[in-house]
């Protein structure tokens, strides 16, 4: 004070002008009297109390947002009191969709009203709500009704399934395939995609069936006598699981050699036991190295239905021996080499 006296009274004057004193809502200063040596007695401010709720939202410059979260807390609190919680631990959430809010307060209380409901998302009857609208917001939705609905209507085992959380019907899996050998095509038809229940009744009179997983390998896939081809699957090779007549046919699959191609055999074979490998052995992937590519997150097992010499490969993949995450995929196999080791098969 006695360096800078006259910078403290403008400070002084500056609080006092922005004051509730002055302005009518605010802060009120605390004050207290000091004895200065040089000064003598002075008053000071000493602290700034806001004295209510009010005071700080128009000093805050939110008391549009806290009326619209108070009318929307209101409103969610007389449909959905189950939400209380959840609006006092995300606050800026119900704010950040508060245009959205009655629409979403009608969606919620659509599923309490019609629990697994068993119908398309598309077939929702909600006043202003289109289907758009729900998939643009099943992230909050979901953390929304999981509070409002009842357990017994949630599948909890479906974590990031909308539909199959909720009871919803979904697109219908599909299985992609081509019948090989013309004598054997469908209708006249040689390139079939159907869903995986129809898949499961439609028993082609083929005896060899082959499974790859890339979608290019499965439209070059070369003429095979009494013979087809799935492609497309990936890890969503459990599709097959409930296809009874395919434990009637040869089943061979051609997968990347790489972790996770030994893994989808592996789970392929936990439904079909008698399914052999093609393409994943040691001499494809060594003929091949100079298309290795690296693989970004490997699988590191157990994969207790390989065989033996698959076993080999894999742990040799998981253990680095070739080279660090080494990866052949299977579209880079050379087609002469595919049409060899099929000549050799069919023999």
């Amino acid at each position: 004070m006695s360096e800078r006296f006259d910078d403290v009274r403008r400070w002084i004057r500056e609080l006092e002008e922005n004051s509730k004193t002055r302005r009518g809502f605010g802060y009120d200063i605390l004050w207290a009297e000091i004895d200065h040596r040089q000064l003598g007695r002075n008053r000071i401010p000493t602290g700034a109390l806001v004295p209510t709720r009010e005071d700080a939202l128009r000093l805050l410059g939110k008391q549009r947002q806290a009326d619209r979260f108070a009318r929307l807390a209101a409103l969610t609190l007389d449909s959905c009191p189950e939400l209380r919680a959840w609006i006092e631990k995300k606050p800026k959430t119900l704010l950040d969709h508060a245009e959205d809010w009655e629409k979403i307060l009608a969606v919620l209380a659509w599923f309490r009203a019609h629990p697994r409901p068993g119908v398309y998302l598309r077939q929702l009857d909600v006043a202003g709500v289109d289907t758009k609208f729900i998939e643009a917001r099943k992230g909050l939705l979901m953390e929304l009704l999981d509070i409002v609905l009842p357990k017994e209507s949630i599948d909890a085992s479906a974590k990031r399934d909308f539909e199959g959380r909720y009871g919803l019907l979904s697109k219908p899996p599909r299985v992609r395939f081509r019948i090989l050998d013309r004598e054997h095509y469908i209708g006249g038809l040689s390139d079939i995609t159907v869903p995986a229940s129809q898949f499961a009744e439609l028993e082609p009179s083929v005896r060899r069936v082959f499974i790859t997983e890339n979608e290019i390998n499965g439209l070059a896939f070369p003429y095979v006598p009494d013979a087809a081809v799935i492609f497309g699957l990936g890890y969503a090779i459990e599709r097959l699981a409930d296809v009874r007549w395919l434990r009637d046919r040869t089943i061979h699959y051609w997968g990347d050699i790489d972790t996770h191609g030994f893994a989808i055999l592996d789970r392929l074979r936990a439904a079909f036991p008698e399914a052999s490998s093609l393409l994943m052995d040691r001499e494809t992937l060594m003929q091949h190295q100079s298309l290795w590519v690296q693989e970004e997150t490997p699988h590191l097992g157990p994969l207790p239905r390989l065989s033996a010499d698959e076993q080999d490969v894999f742990e040799a993949l998981v253990a680095d021996r070739f080279g660090v995450r080494v990866r052949l995929e299977q579209e880079r196999v050379g087609y002469g080499w595919v049409t060899r080791a099929l000549e050799t098969l069919a023999s």
